[in-house]
């Protein structure tokens, strides 16, 4: 066949670079005549390389090499720097020609909606492919109850300060959980009573007690690979925790914001045990994807609607178009189906590693967390130590990590806690960068306190 033919010959000149990145490839019409073809054999050549995301059309334009996401070993001013602080995804595996192509596409598509007010809840063309993406996590919904926000921590700030059908004022935390849920209670001075994660999970009964003598209208939940610990429930834990809240007419916030790393298709999101509005889910794109996008979405239950997108309305009238467009096309094409299995790859292997260097490198005194996949862990490092200094004392050796204790209630406060990401380490590194903090903790402990002379 001849479009196969023009195929090959095209990829082999990417792949050797006689192509290079952002290039811009020979028009249908010149190629059909450099290879005596038809023009709708290149024309299913093109078709095909772009299938295999090889190249990019641009309307009215013409095709272009993708480029290859840039590799932080050349150019990079931070080469000594071993990053386990930076949680932002891997940079060297972002979509970014792979998204910059569908956002073209957007502009195309969407144009006429760009210069007006969009739909408060979403794009409807969106939430309908997200309610086809959702099945795959095991969250079957419509997309009358879907509705986009501007990432996820939108949502929960909404949820925050609004009324719950059960009448009922406070909420329950896990213990630690993200800072930006922290500072929107701060911020909206709302009681929050912890719970603490621990290497065993929760204690259940604990959570009985606060869901029964509390007054919780709703439990905030990160289900899988739990930011800062990385862990991750079991599906028992999942259905008992749904059955307390049934029980003590609690609702739960369910934040499966990596839930797209999860290799484990045999783990359902607490949203299956409870579909019918007591579970409210809720997932971002900025982990998983570009941080830049803010694309998040929440399952929100009918006799809620109304009242959440009276709130999301006064707090940005709707999400911007432009970007909705391009993810509905991006899960669409199935570039987004692509882009996770490579980075479930990524993830598991880098995640693997770090807990084989825990587990070789870090004195008996020390204590890890974390799982075989996703972002995060944390160490709690062995008594007298404290996370600031510690953290001072990594700066100098070239490995940066993040002090926890922001990320906990006052009454849980922890200062001897850090969080580690692996998303911008890169794999080789990534003993290395223990083994530093394992010398750390044995430097610093032989270390004798100095005494201070009034």
């Amino acid at each position: 066949m001849i479009y196969a033919e023009v195929m090959k010959n095209i990829e082999r000149e990417i792949d050797c670079e006689a192509l290079k990145p952002g290039v811009k490839l020979p028009s249908i019409r010149s190629l059909a005549k450099q290879f005596d073809c038809s023009v709708n054999s290149v024309i299913k050549a093109y078709a095909e390389l772009e299938k295999k995301h090889k190249i990019y059309a641009v309307p009215k334009s013409g095709y272009y090499v993708v480029q290859r996401a840039p590799s932080r070993r050349s150019g990079s001013t931070d080469e000594g720097i071993i990053d386990f602080l930076s949680a932002g995804p891997d940079k060297t595996a972002m979509p970014y020609r792979d998204f910059q192509h569908c956002i073209n596409q957007a502009i195309e598509v969407y144009k006429e909606e760009m210069f007006t007010y969009s739909e408060i809840q979403g794009l409807y063309a969106l939430r309908t492919e997200l309610a086809r993406h959702l099945r795959e996590l095991q969250v079957f919904t419509v997309p009358d109850r879907i509705c986009v926000v501007s990432g996820s921590q939108q949502a929960l700030h909404l949820f925050i300060s609004l009324r719950f059908p059960n009448g009922k004022r406070n909420i329950c935390v896990e213990q630690p959980t993200h800072i930006s849920l922290i500072e929107s209670i701060k911020y909206q001075q709302v009681q929050a009573y912890g719970i603490e994660i621990t290497s065993s999970g929760l204690d259940l009964e604990r959570l009985e007690y606060l869901f029964h003598h509390c007054d919780i209208k709703f439990f905030y939940t990160v289900t899988r690979f739990h930011n800062p610990t990385g862990y991750s429930y079991s599906n028992a834990e999942r259905r008992k925790i749904v059955e307390l809240a049934q029980k003590y007419d609690v609702y739960i916030i369910e934040d499966d914001y990596l839930g797209d790393l999860d290799p484990d298709t045999r783990q359902d999101p607490m949203f299956a045990y409870d579909p019918s509005g007591r579970v409210i889910y809720t997932k971002s794109f900025s982990k998983v994807m570009l941080p830049g996008l803010r694309l998040g979405l929440a399952v929100i239950p009918e006799f809620m609607r109304d009242m959440f997108l009276t709130a999301k309305f006064a707090s940005d009238l709707h999400t911007p178009v432009l970007t909705q467009g391009a993810l509905e096309i991006y899960l669409k094409s199935g570039m987004f189906k692509a882009h996770i299995q490579r980075m479930r790859s990524i993830y598991s292997r880098k995640a693997a590693l770090l807990q084989q260097a825990y587990q070789e490198k870090l004195p008996p005194s020390a204590a890890y967390s974390g799982s075989l996949s996703g972002f995060y862990s944390t160490i709690r490092l062995p008594n007298p130590l404290k996370a600031k200094t510690f953290i001072e004392h990594l700066n100098k050796d070239h490995v940066q990590v993040d002090n926890a204790q922001k990320m906990y209630l006052p009454e849980f406060e922890q200062d001897s806690v850090i969080r580690l990401s692996v998303s911008q380490v890169e794999e080789e590194r990534i003993e290395a960068g223990v083994q530093k903090i394992a010398d750390a903790m044995k430097e610093l402990l032989h270390t004798p306190p100095q005494v201070k002379f009034i």
